[in-house]
Order: structure tokens, then sequence, then C-alpha cells
């Protein structure tokens, strides 16, 4: 019997990564320019909540206030507390009810679902039912950062990001044939090593001055650990130079979590890999640099474009 043939359904995956999130607005811009129609929507922390925007047709507004937020207006959004997570998230979630649509996740005009951790037991969870801003509100719980949300069943939602942070195995199990993945924390790593072609010059090209000349590093660790070494910055402190300031607690806890992410989506993309990665480089952008939208936008859009290639091989 033959197979009848059928239009493949196409679904996006936002991944987590805190401000970087902005990203994904960039690349809905540029699907939508390509006139690429998406049949399923999902996301995993701030990917969860660009594409609760975007299922529920309000993108562009969300885009103009993300692009008028500025650093008062980030922390405006803070209220401190004491137990559970330093923000309880209470004012970003009201200001979303307030501003932008809240409505049940079954209504959607877009297939939508976001993906949340269960604390007690570890396990991933599918919200795909319920109030919008509550998924949303409980898939970017970060821990140490959001307090957690109970749902009525007491159950305690943390961040999807800690078990899916690319949600590509959502987006297959919502329908889609063909998965875009927007992977927000590919080179978190890398943002403190020099690019190879720095360490591939041959003499011609340093005498033409078309390679940057690398800062001294201490001969003895090179001698040590080999050429690879040479990859990494080093801080050789001068007669009477203070070391660089250690970072905060924060920092050292949430760049730990972007490391773990970062290696949980290589993992799961293995096993299950997307039909098209879209990957922006946003390692400059710090964990609360919600008010560098431009920049996290214009990236997203760079990147978008550059896999449009692959994306047509699958639309034609």
């Amino acid at each position: 019997m033959a197979l009848t043939r059928r239009t493949p359904r196409l679904g996006l995956a936002l991944g987590s990564g805190s401000a970087r999130g902005w990203a994904h607005i960039g690349v809905l811009q540029a699907l939508r320019e390509e006139g690429v129609r998406l049949d399923v929507v999902c996301g995993s922390s701030i990917g969860a909540l660009v594409g609760a925007a975007y299922a529920a047709g309000e993108l562009e507004r969300f885009a103009d206030w993300v692009l008028s937020l500025g650093l008062r207006d980030v922390f405006g959004f803070m209220d401190f507390n004491l137990a559970g997570g330093m923000l309880k998230g209470d004012k970003l979630i009201a200001f979303w009810r307030r501003n932008f649509a809240d409505f049940d996740i079954e209504s959607s005009p877009l297939p939508f679902g976001a993906v949340a951790t269960d604390l007690h037991s570890g396990a991933e969870v599918w919200l795909r039912e319920g109030s919008i801003a509550d998924a949303v509100r409980a898939s970017i719980a970060l821990p140490g950062l959001f307090t957690p949300v109970a749902t009525g069943d007491g159950r305690l939602l943390v961040d999807g990001g800690l078990v899916n942070p690319v949600p590509a195995s959502l987006a297959r199990a919502m329908g889609a044939d063909i998965v875009i993945a927007v992977d927000l924390n590919s080179d978190i790593v890398h943002r403190h090593m020099y690019p190879l072609a720095l360490m591939r010059e041959p003499e011609a090209q340093r005498a033409q001055g078309a390679v940057a000349e690398l800062p001294p590093e201490p001969a003895i660790e090179l001698a040590r650990n080999g050429d690879w070494m040479r990859r990494l910055k080093f801080w050789a402190p001068a007669s009477g130079e203070a070391p660089p300031p250690r970072p905060s607690v924060l920092d050292v806890v949430m760049t730990s979590v972007n490391i773990m992410q970062m290696r949980i989506t290589r993992s799961r993309m293995a096993g299950d890999p997307p039909e098209v990665v879209i990957a922006p480089r946003l390692a400059q952008l710090g964990l609360l640099d919600f008010h560098r939208a431009d920049e996290a936008i214009a990236e997203g859009r760079r990147a978008a474009q550059a896999s449009l290639p692959q994306l047509r091989r699958f639309m034609g």
C-alpha cells in the first residue's frame, strides 16, 4: 500500500539561557521574514517566555517592550525574597498578565508547550494545559534565583533547563516532523579561549600582519601542558598589580548551571538530533543583562539567517 504524502509539521524549540533568551526574538523575526510557518512552538525557561509571546500573537509588541528595558526597569521587576530563591517572580508574571495575553494553553492560537522540572523527583514536566502565564512562571524558576512554583497536586516546579535546556523532544512529542532548535549555551565555555585561527599562523602571515600577536604566557605552564594551553587567556600579574576580582557566588552558580545545561544539551541532541540548530553567539552577555536586548536580538537574527540554507532543504 502506497503511503500518502503530506506536508511535514514544523516545530521550534527555544532553549534556556537567561538574558541571552532575547535572541529568540531575532530568530523568530528572521524566520517570519523568510516565510517560515511554524506549526508548533515550545520552550524551556526564557525560551518558554518568548515562545508564549509568539504563540499568543504578541511577538512584536513584546519585542518593543523588551527593547525599551533599561537597567532600572530590570531591577524594578526584582521582588526580593528570603526563602526558596532570591526573587519571587510575582512582579514579572503580574506584568505579563496585565499587558500580554494570559489564556489556557489548550486554546492557544499556535500549539505551545513549556518544560519545567519537578524539584522532588527530578522528573521532566511538560506543561501543555492551564494558564500560559503559570506555565512560563514555572519554566523560568531558576533555582537560587526564582522561588519554585507549587502546583495543585503538591509538586514544586523549577526551571526546565535543568533537565531539557533545548526541548526538541517536546516539539517532536507535539507532532513536529522537522525541528528547529535554538541553543543559547553552545559557546559559553569558549568565551575564555582564543580562536584556533590564532594558533595556526605561518610566519608569512605574521610578517604581513594578518594574524594578531598573542599576549605572552607563562613559559613554564606552556611547556608543562602543551600548545593547547596557549588558547587560554592567562593573567600574568605585573609587579604590584592586584589580581583580578573573584566572581561572586551568583556568578559561580549561574556559570556552573550554564555549563551543566550545555553538556545536557549536547547529550540529548546526540540521541535525538533536531534537523536544524540555530546557535547565537552570546557568551558576552551576563545572567541579568536583560537591558542589552538589542545585542541579543541582532545576534539571534544573524544566527537564524545563517541557518536558512540548511532549513530550505526541508522547505523545498
